[in-house]
């Protein structure tokens, strides 16, 4: 009978979570509910420099631009259904009385998305579990981050969609329904910060996400936006809550996104600038390198950038590789030189070890959240298995390897299972060796960045995550090495360039990437953006936003085409 009662708390909760959504959404008021004006797209076009002096020196009303997108976060979300908790109404308040948000700090009135495990006080932080709903009772206060946003001048104003696991590249859950992207709703957005990849693509500001094994980068590629994946203790991180407490084997991060390179790396400067080590005590006391960012933008500074154009798991799709040589071309039209990483350590070394690190505790802890009948990710199942007996694992282990003859899915299934402490410690050893030995042979190339795929694919249908979640290899190597990563937009898929050729064989590929290429269709996946990673070593966010412009500077009138705001007024609810 338990299990009946809490299938009905679940499903009530769920019921009750989108009533509040919707009703938070029709009740404000009619600016809220128009066509968007020239007005509003001067707003989201003027340079984000612009608009915060304006509103500091009272040329700008903070109101007018929160309406304008409040208005852009409303559509976005008909379109997507990428908003969890809507702030605006309690954002408006705020500002009308002139509390809590410091209108001449650095962010001075401009209105930042936040991913739903972010705590804002006053609302639920459900991380997507029916079970979390309500716990605005436990945070009643803003959190941390949200205090540090506030006091830059920063307004929070809608929080947005996510998995339950925080493992997916799909940001679906029971509480608030499927994100979708928003060139194709057949397609996911990204996860696990799907919601704030579509909405900063389809016209929002600035955002923050998560990232543990490319979320963050994954939704930035998917649908085309940008993002940086920080090092840990760069970004402030406390008051947020989370589906792992305790996973420190692959360490999460919070980072920035956005919906301009120039908004990203204002907005990264803009944070660093306010001390986080003040509101956080796991950050880092380093100020911000103005100094190394001129260095790396002087465009008489030749690079030396390695090349990463496969992670020998799964190749790049046919629209990833052009994306990726688009930029080599550009980058080499530009003077600089192009090593190829054919002799880089090995990368499924990484992915193995990273999945065990990850999952240390057999799924247990994302699990433990969820009510009876709560659906969960398909990918993220694939971790559950981890919770089945020890001869069931082994049994499916020896049919993968000798029956399917697949080594390298034999040995992701093998690590899919709890692990005692005593060999979490074995591969915490191995992980900082294998840190060392990227670290000399970083010294030994004498590379500037990397730049390599996000992602063997473009954006994967919905429901493909449980043939495509070990398709993470190109991001999740730089969260084990806690590598500093962003993704630059380039490109669309084409589906006359893109097509796979007549001589590929799905029956040569490994397990693992014949899973992923059965969704590789360039006609279905015509138009979706394809993005580009550009990496640096930890802790050089200053870097790798200087070598982002560089790379879109270089690729001049190819550079990516943004999703115009103004196709937004043809949506309805």
């Amino acid at each position: 009978m338990s299990f009946l009662s809490d299938y009905l708390r679940h499903k009530r909760d769920c019921q009750y979570k989108r009533a509040e959504r919707q009703k938070r959404i029709s009740t404000l008021g009619p600016e809220y509910h128009t066509a968007l004006s020239d007005k509003d797209l001067d707003t989201i076009n003027k340079p984000i420099v612009d608009l915060v002096s304006g509103i500091q020196s009272n040329a700008i009303s903070p109101l007018s631009v929160l309406r304008t997108y409040g208005k852009i976060a409303v559509r976005a979300h008909f379109k997507t259904n990428c908003l969890t908790e809507v702030l605006i109404s309690a954002a408006e308040d705020s500002l009308k009385n002139s509390q809590d948000i410091n209108l001449q700090g650095p962010l001075a009135g401009i209105p930042v998305s936040l991913k739903d495990t972010i705590i804002v006080g006053g609302f639920d932080t459900t991380v997507g579990y029916s079970s979390f709903v309500g716990n605005k009772a436990d945070n009643p206060r803003d959190g941390p981050m949200v205090r540090l946003l506030k006091d830059a001048g920063a307004v929070p104003y809608v929080k947005t969609n996510l998995p339950i696991s925080l493992l997916s590249y799909e940001s679906t859950n029971d509480v608030w329904g499927r994100c979708t992207n928003p060139y194709n709703k057949a397609y996911s957005p990204g996860g696990s910060t799907g919601g704030e990849s579509a909405l900063l693509a389809c016209g929002g500001r600035i955002g923050i996400g998560s990232d543990v094994a490319g979320s963050v980068r994954v939704p930035a590629h998917f649908s085309g936006c940008y993002s940086l994946r920080c090092a840990t203790g760069r970004w402030p991180k406390a008051g947020i809550l989370t589906s792992m407490p305790g996973q420190e084997g692959v360490p999460s991060v919070y980072s920035p996104m956005a919906r301009t390179l120039d908004d990203l790396s204002y907005f990264a400067r803009a944070v660093i600038g306010m001390k986080p080590w003040k509101y956080d005590h796991s950050v880092h006391p380093l100020a911000w390198r103005d100094e190394v960012v001129e260095e790396f933008e002087d465009k008489g500074r030749r690079l030396k950038v390695g090349v990463l154009r496969t992670d020998r798991v799964v190749d790049p799709s046919p629209a990833c590789k052009r994306a990726l040589e688009t930029v080599e071309e550009a980058l080499r039209r530009e003077g600089h030189e192009i090593v190829d990483m054919d002799d880089a350590p090995d990368m499924f070394e990484a992915l193995r070890m990273g999945a065990l690190l990850l999952n240390a505790d057999g799924g247990w802890w994302f699990n433990s959240y969820r009510r009876f009948g709560e659906w969960l990710d398909t990918g993220a199942s694939l971790l559950s298995f981890g919770k089945w007996p020890s001869i069931v694992r082994y049994l499916s282990y020896l049919w993968v390897r000798y029956v399917r003859g697949d080594n390298l899915w034999a040995e992701l299934v093998k690590q899919t299972r709890p692990i005692s402490a005593v060999e979490n410690w074995g591969e915490v050893k191995k992980r900082e060796a294998y840190r060392a030995e990227w670290f000399e042979y970083w010294n030994r190339k004498q590379f500037d960045v990397l730049i390599s795929p996000p992602n063997a694919l473009p954006a994967i249908p919905h429901d493909a995550s449980k043939d495509t979640f070990s398709n993470c290899g190109y991001c999740f190597l730089f969260n084990l090495l806690d590598y500093t990563a962003g993704v630059v937009p380039v490109t669309h898929v084409d589906s006359a360039l893109d097509k796979l050729p007549s001589t590929f064989n799905h029956r040569k590929l490994n397990g693992i990437a014949a899973r992923a290429y059965k969704y590789y269709d360039a006609e279905r996946m015509h138009g979706l953006p394809v993005g580009v990673q550009v990496i640096g070593r930890r802790l050089e966010e200053e870097k790798v936003l200087a070598v982002m412009k560089r790379v879109e500077d270089a690729l001049g009138e190819d550079k990516y085409k943004l999703l115009d705001p103004k196709l937004l007024d043809n949506v309805v609810d």
